[in-house]
């Protein structure tokens, strides 16, 4: 159908996010640090975001596109109504620059002893769209790829999973991204020492699977790799 839609122009964009914050609908994100429309079905066309872009970056224009879809809209499934997820490899928006978080060294008779869980959560930042490809914390490290899920159904992922490892999380149903194409440039980048797949139940949850299984075999880089499987009670069903 003809309709209107968001045109963006890349050679303009400086990929300051602030059209991703403003757009209703999450049509927008930041990929490689430029604002990128992820689908038309996205898009209502009503510009929201144009008076938010500091440069002039984003018009209107009338073109071929699907009908707008509110219904798969990513604010819209998120249920989040604030909910602005950016794309970015260390450049563009300031919170995803890549960063160590240093923990102070606790013994282990001191947490049990501690009613207060302390976070091992080692790098920022954790979401697999954001996480630079060079980022230093992935040399020689142990990587824990996560489903979002799993923080909320795990009640101890921090000390059984976390502890010791590089975490990077996301939702293959939700997010708009192939993770496989990230995974490889990180492999292919770095000496990772093994990878665990930590997952729901779920069967959406195979796709974080199926995408280090394809980043293990596209990078040539077949370092020890696992599944952990974890029900919506919070069992260990597998691994």
């Amino acid at each position: 159908m003809l309709r209107e839609i968001v045109k963006i122009d890349e050679e303009k964009c400086v990929g300051c996010g602030l059209c991703t914050s403003a757009c209703q609908e999450g049509a927008l994100q930041l990929v490689d640090g430029k604002a990128k429309l992820l689908s038309d079905a996205y898009c209502d066309g009503l510009g929201n975001c144009l008076p938010n872009c500091p440069v002039g970056a984003i018009t209107i224009e009338k073109r071929t596109a699907v009908a707008f879809n509110k219904e798969v809209t990513p604010k819209h499934l998120a249920g989040k109504p604030e909910l602005s997820r950016s794309v970015n490899s260390g450049g563009g928006c300031p919170g995803s620059r890549a960063a160590m978080i240093e923990r102070k060294k606790v013994s282990s008779q001191v947490q049990e002893s501690n009613q207060t869980a302390e976070s091992q959560l080692g790098q920022w930042p954790c979401q697999i769209k954001l996480v630079p490809i060079d980022a230093p914390y992935f040399d020689n490290a142990h990587l824990l790829i996560a489903a979002d899920c799993t923080a909320f159904a795990y009640a101890n992922i921090h000390n059984d999973f976390m502890r010791n490892k590089i975490t990077i999380i996301g939702c293959p149903k939700l997010d708009n991204v192939n993770y496989a194409e990230k995974l490889t440039e990180i492999l292919k980048a770095h000496q990772l020492k093994s990878i665990t797949i930590l997952r729901m139940e779920k069967p959406c949850c195979g796709g974080i699977v199926n995408a280090v299984k394809e980043a293990l075999v596209n990078s040539g880089n077949m370092i020890p790799w696992n599944v952990v499987i974890i029900g919506t009670d919070g069992s260990i069903i597998e691994g």
